[in-house]
């Protein structure tokens, strides 16, 4: 489970986040929406231990970010917005130099490995260097990475930016299986459609909180909107007229 309690975060007089809190529980999909600027990234980045926030407190599975951060680290597996790969290493050497950052026994690297291209079906170009890889292939081999410790929690931020319609299907599918397997999956995105279509929470962030903290029906319901993506924006007005 993942747990945001009124987290802050200033760059100079830029506010970027403003006490937002929320919990991603497991065994659902969590979606964290927000315009350009509403500081989604930042808070992401919070979660994944590189920034620490002003105020306030976040967790990963009861492991505080800040003071028990590699706790924290062992229990996520994040794929970062434009996240990049070594290019002279293969795909395969990629997965296997962050099985071994992550501690795996190295018994144990070669066959978690191979589990994971196999799962994301990348056999093709596994043994390729990933240098000239397509946005698809850069971002299943960035997944697999994410994934090979087999982490209770998944972060995504935007991992369908530049997938053509079967890698996106392919990954959709990915994502509901890790949730049918009980894992906590934060997913950051601005295709609504695909929002629809996967997750069961939806935190709203704009101007720095939140916006509206809900199920998709919930949302529908509070905002008194059908479509989600007018939810949405009816969402963000509310904050912009507070």
């Amino acid at each position: 489970m993942i747990r945001v309690d009124g987290i802050h975060k200033s760059f100079g007089k830029v506010h970027a986040v403003r006490g937002v809190s929320f919990a991603a529980p497991d065994g659902k999909i969590t979606g964290l929406l927000g315009p350009n600027g509403a500081g989604k990234s930042t808070t992401l980045r919070v979660l994944y231990t590189v920034l620490k926030p002003d105020e306030g407190t976040a967790s990963i599975d009861g492991a505080d970010v800040v003071t028990d951060s590699l706790a924290a680290r062992k229990n996520i597996g994040a794929l970062p917005h434009g996240a990049g790969l070594y290019p002279h290493l293969t795909a395969r050497e990629n997965i296997a130099y962050y099985a071994n950052l992550c501690g795996i026994d190295k018994s144990e690297v070669d066959d978690r490995v191979s589990g994971i291209i196999t799962l994301l079906e990348i056999e093709e170009f596994a043994d390729r260097r990933t240098k000239g890889f397509s946005q698809g292939q850069r971002t299943k081999v960035s997944l697999a990475r994410a994934l090979v410790h087999d982490p209770q929690n998944v972060i995504l931020d935007e991992p369908t930016n530049g997938l053509d319609v079967m890698a996106t299907r392919s990954l959709r599918r990915l994502i509901l299986k890790l949730k049918d397997a009980g894992r906590c999956v934060l997913f950051s995105s601005h295709v609504m459609q695909e929002v629809a279509a996967l997750c069961d929470d939806i935190c709203i962030i704009a101007n720095g909180q939140v916006a509206i903290d809900d199920s998709i029906d919930g949302i529908r319901e509070r905002t008194g909107q059908s479509d989600l993506e007018e939810a949405f924006v009816c969402a963000i007005k509310m904050v912009g007229e507070e």
